[in-house]
């Protein structure tokens, strides 16, 4: 499954949970950033270290509240991917962030 695949089928999910307008937005840049920096690949290519490579990247340039939501964002996409079975182990798994 795409990147872009994956959020689309992600954000109608979380539209259903009850997810606020303003969260998917966010999120969505997020995954925008995300697809910029790697390519619109298949999401189950991506491992843990290509994700705190670019995380570390990012992290010269981000405040640490802006990197935090960045990881919680990835972290709540890989998640739902990998418990929807759509990836058969979730990369993101490992991250951490501070807050």
């Amino acid at each position: 499954m795409l990147l872009s695949k994956a959020w689309e089928t992600y954000e109608s999910d979380k539209r259903i949970e009850g997810f606020s307008p303003q969260t998917l937005k966010a999120y969505q840049l997020q995954v925008n950033l995300l697809i910029r920096h790697f390519g619109d690949l298949e999401i189950d290519l991506l491992s843990t270290e290509q994700l705190k490579a670019y995380l570390s990247k990012s992290s010269k340039t981000l405040k640490p509240s802006s990197l935090a939501h960045r990881v919680r964002s990835m972290k709540s996409l890989f998640r739902w991917t990998h418990e929807e079975g759509h990836i058969s182990k979730n990369p993101a798994a490992r991250l951490k962030s501070q807050s």
